[in-house]
């Protein structure tokens, strides 16, 4: 049986294993998808799933500062345990993390950060957009949530592809390495600053609570 690139993003995006080991699971299924997860699962590949009710108190604050001092992110990746905080991969990740923030500007978190007036507003938008081009009534609620998830995926960080590999998301890049590290990782919060530009207030909180733990 072929394996299709569709299988193996399907695969990718439920277990956030690696590319390649979710070929040669299917392969080795003989493309049996439920198989296919067993493998991994049994290989260490998804171990994410197992560790999805553990507690990350745990990790490092990282910083980035680009552009001669233009643009600067903070971020507060977290793992279960501080032996993992120094791990090489997870201070990668970090870093990668940050710089993605400070290249893709993501406004938010997560959809649940997203207000529901925000949300209402853009679907209005494309409500009246749509109904300028014709589309049916019965046609056009359907047409706004795929708009939607478009929407998201822009704005915020979860949901964007990662820049440096742009088939998965950042939230499948955290479960990959969650998988990898044999921890969970969760990333917590960031801030991302930008000379002339406003922050939220989320940012602010986050930023006078690093400054109260510094002592400044």
């Amino acid at each position: 049986m072929a394996i299709t690139a569709q299988d193996i993003a399907k695969l990718r995006a439920q277990t956030g294993a690696g590319m390649m080991d979710c070929k040669a699971a299917l392969e080795e299924a003989q493309g049996n998808f439920d198989t296919a997860v067993d493998l991994l699962r049994k290989k260490g590949a998804a171990k994410a799933a197992k560790r999805a009710g553990k507690i990350a108190s745990e990790g490092k604050v990282f910083t980035y500062n680009h552009g001669e001092g233009r643009i600067g992110v903070i971020l507060e990746l977290n793992s279960e345990t501080d032996f993992v905080a120094g791990n090489e991969k997870f201070v990668s990740l970090g870093n990668d993390l940050t710089m993605h923030i400070a290249a893709m500007g993501p406004k938010y978190l997560s959809r649940e950060e997203v207000s529901a007036e925000d949300v209402e507003r853009e679907k209005n938008v494309y409500r009246d957009q749509l109904k300028a081009e014709g589309k049916p009534e019965e046609m056009i609620e359907k047409i706004i949530e795929g708009k939607m998830g478009k929407f998201y995926s822009e704005i915020c960080l979860l949901e964007q592809s990662f820049i440096k590999d742009e088939d998965k998301t950042v939230e499948q890049l955290l479960t990959e390495a969650s998988g990898e590290i044999g921890e969970k990782i969760t990333l917590r919060r960031y801030a991302r600053f930008e000379l002339g530009e406003g922050i939220e207030k989320k940012e602010c909180d986050f930023v006078a609570e690093v400054q109260e733990q510094m002592g400044e």
